[in-house]
């Protein structure tokens, strides 16, 4: 016996919450959709609408972009209008209200990347990435006024492939999610969803990233150079100084190396890069774009700089 479906609203905002609110429109009642407010973008600065927003009003479903949740006494009672069985958030990028949190029936359930309570806060998947992880997962959880405290009520494991960037992991964490989503609702209108409390004690957290996460540390040991380069991939992006000038990284790798020497050092220029000396190994520096310059091959960069062997790069 199929279960009717439960109505519902969805609070997301990037691209990540769009494979979500797609299942959700397949299997349930979306009855409204919340996302951050369109913000200004690119270099002409215009206006731009979240991904998950622009889906919303391509699938035809009523959209609302409030600037601040707290004290906003109209939409709080939009939502109790609507008479909602549950709500889902999925990135939507804002700590809920208590007094939002018990408007549907059944609460909020959030759709968050991680293996909580393991990389609680923002940027799980990015750091999952810098820590060095090999694996990660997708965590439905009961949504309370802390970040990201509440109750796990289902857990999908996912592996992290060596190739995986923070843009890929990020691609596969949203589908997995939205399949994790769709069991949790069903065991949910089944009543046999789980519902399990987090270790605190075992909790570690994820902020936002900064600017300065993003810059190459080459005293570190090579295979965590190249995690830190996999988890800032979307933002900020790695990058060192050279002469003043932070020049960006496009692409490195691992790289073999016998030949010690001070981290950041120059070892030797290979078929289209540099091998630079980590603080326990090597990588090879492929691909990097100057300031103002277009990307090209990091021995390009480095002839066109006078960059020789043993040369240090801050």
């Amino acid at each position: 016996m199929s279960l009717e479906p439960l109505k519902l609203a969805f609070f997301g905002s990037p691209a990540f919450a769009v494979p979500v609110l797609e299942a959700l429109v397949r299997h349930h009642d979306v009855a409204l959709v919340v996302t951050q407010p369109d913000r200004p973008a690119g270099r002409g600065l215009g206006l731009r609408a979240p991904a998950a927003a622009e889906r919303a009003r391509e699938l035809g479903l009523r959209l609302e972009q409030p600037s601040r949740l707290k004290g906003n006494e109209g939409f709080e009672a939009l939502l109790r209008e609507l008479e909602l069985d549950v709500a889902v958030t999925a990135a939507y990028g804002r700590i809920l209200p208590g007094s939002l949190l018990e408007v549907p029936r059944h609460g909020f359930l959030n759709v968050h990347a991680s293996l909580l309570p393991r990389y609680r806060g923002a940027a799980p998947v990015q750091w999952a990435l810098i820590e060095g992880e090999r694996e990660t997962g997708v965590s439905i959880m009961q949504t309370d006024v802390g970040l990201d405290t509440g109750p796990v009520r289902l857990q999908r494991r996912l592996p992290i492939a060596e190739t995986d960037d923070a843009a890929t992991l990020l691609d596969e964490l949203s589908v997995l999610g939205a399949e994790t989503l769709l069991e949790a609702l069903r065991l949910l209108g089944e009543g046999t969803l789980p519902l399990t409390p987090q270790d605190d004690a075992a909790a570690t957290l994820a902020p936002p990233l900064k600017p300065e996460d993003g810059w190459v540390r080459w005293g570190d040991p090579a295979q965590r150079i190249v995690d830190r380069h996999r988890g800032v991939a979307l933002w900020p992006g790695s990058s060192f100084e050279h002469d003043g000038q932070r020049v960006k990284v496009e692409a490195l790798q691992l790289a073999a190396s016998d030949e010690r020497a001070a981290p950041g050092t120059v070892l030797a220029t290979t078929a289209g890069g540099l091998l630079v000396a980590a603080g326990d190994g090597a990588v090879e520096l492929q691909r990097v774009k100057p300031p103002g310059k277009r990307a090209m091959s990091a021995r390009d960069w480095a002839n066109g700089r006078g960059v020789k062997e043993g040369a240090r790069l801050g």
